[in-house]
């Protein structure tokens, strides 16, 4: 089969290359997945480039989520066992955390649904209980993680605001179901929240950037606001002052969605369950601005990873995709 592999750390259209390998053989409790599409993650970039929490040994193939089938026809989701990911044809994942593949979505939007979608949800629901009628800031709302935070939001009876950077994504943002962006590039995010909210500022800020927009947040959000760290796609892990947050009386929410999947399995089926409901209604459904070809994954992987990508941009083998 093919497979990317990475057999040195950095960036990824350097260090990504296609090669002719043996399928990979499932271990106890694991499955062999064909791959339908494979959805990517900036993880996946911090992955070639050493910079994961995970850090699988030299070889590796990345890709951290996928739509694939099983070799009785099954369509599922599934996150596969590293060093086997998913820019390949072929994956073996843990036979328990397999997920139905919503009907409601082809295969590059049900590769999608998982991980940018369940930790929307654990963050906007279950870390910081937002209620309907609230403010939600969002930050890089056109990208993945953000266009996730943004239907869900917005499923939720929230009024969300999106921060972009560029005129290109403010229209996508608005597509998604913004009731206002901001170009950060050319608006001044601080002052933008306060004119939209009265003066009184966001009750829930969901940041997966980090560095200048988390300063931001602190600036903008509302008398017992929330807000959630989600990742640092700016590449700067901000230091919170703590004695701002004590003063201003809002609280700093820190979201690691995979510790779910071993401290609360249940709990992360319960969400899909949630999601393929929202999705079949349709009030939530990934936005894939790109499909590309297995031989085009190293560029499309390079170009998340700089953030030139809106909304997803998921890799379909040839001939996998329905």
């Amino acid at each position: 089969m093919q497979a990317w592999r990475v057999h040195e750390n950095g960036e990824p259209g350097t260090v990504m290359r296609l090669e002719e390998v043996d399928r990979p053989v499932p271990g106890d409790g694991q499955v062999l997945l064909r791959v339908r599409a494979a959805n990517i993650n900036f993880p996946d970039a911090l992955l070639c480039r050493g910079e994961y929490q995970v850090r699988p040994p030299l070889p590796f193939t990345p890709g951290v989520e996928i739509c694939g089938e099983t070799e009785d026809g099954r369509r599922v989701i599934a996150n596969p066992a590293l060093p086997y990911g998913g820019f390949a044809e072929y994956v073996v994942a843990d036979e328990a955390t397999l997920l139905d593949a919503p009907d409601s979505l082809d295969d590059a939007e049900a590769a999608a649904l998982h991980i940018g979608y369940q930790t929307g949800w654990f963050g906007l629901h279950r870390r910081a209980h937002l209620q309907a009628g609230e403010t939600l800031l969002v930050h890089a709302a056109a990208g993945g993680v953000g266009s996730a935070a943004v239907q869900l939001g917005k499923a939720a009876g929230a009024t969300v605001i999106g921060v972009v950077g560029g005129p290109e994504k403010v229209d996508v943002a608005r597509e998604l179901g913004c009731d206002l962006v901001i170009d950060r590039r050319s608006e001044n995010v601080i002052g933008a929240v306060k004119e939209a909210t009265g003066g009184r500022g966001a009750d829930v800020v969901y940041d997966p950037v980090g560095g200048e927009a988390f300063t931001q947040s602190t600036k903008c959000v509302a008398f017992e606001g929330r807000i959630i760290v989600v990742g640092f796609a700016s590449g700067t892990i901000p230091a919170p002052a703590l004695n701002h947050a004590l003063v201003k009386n809002y609280s700093i929410l820190g979201l690691h969605w995979g510790l779910y999947n071993a401290k609360d399995p249940a709990a992360v089926a319960a969400c899909h369950a949630e999601l393929t409901r929202l999705a079949a209604e349709g009030a939530i459904k990934p936005l894939i601005s790109e499909r590309v070809p297995l031989k085009d994954a190293a560029d499309a992987v390079q170009r998340v990873a700089d953030g030139r990508s809106t909304g997803r941009v998921a890799v379909v083998p040839e001939g996998a995709s329905r």
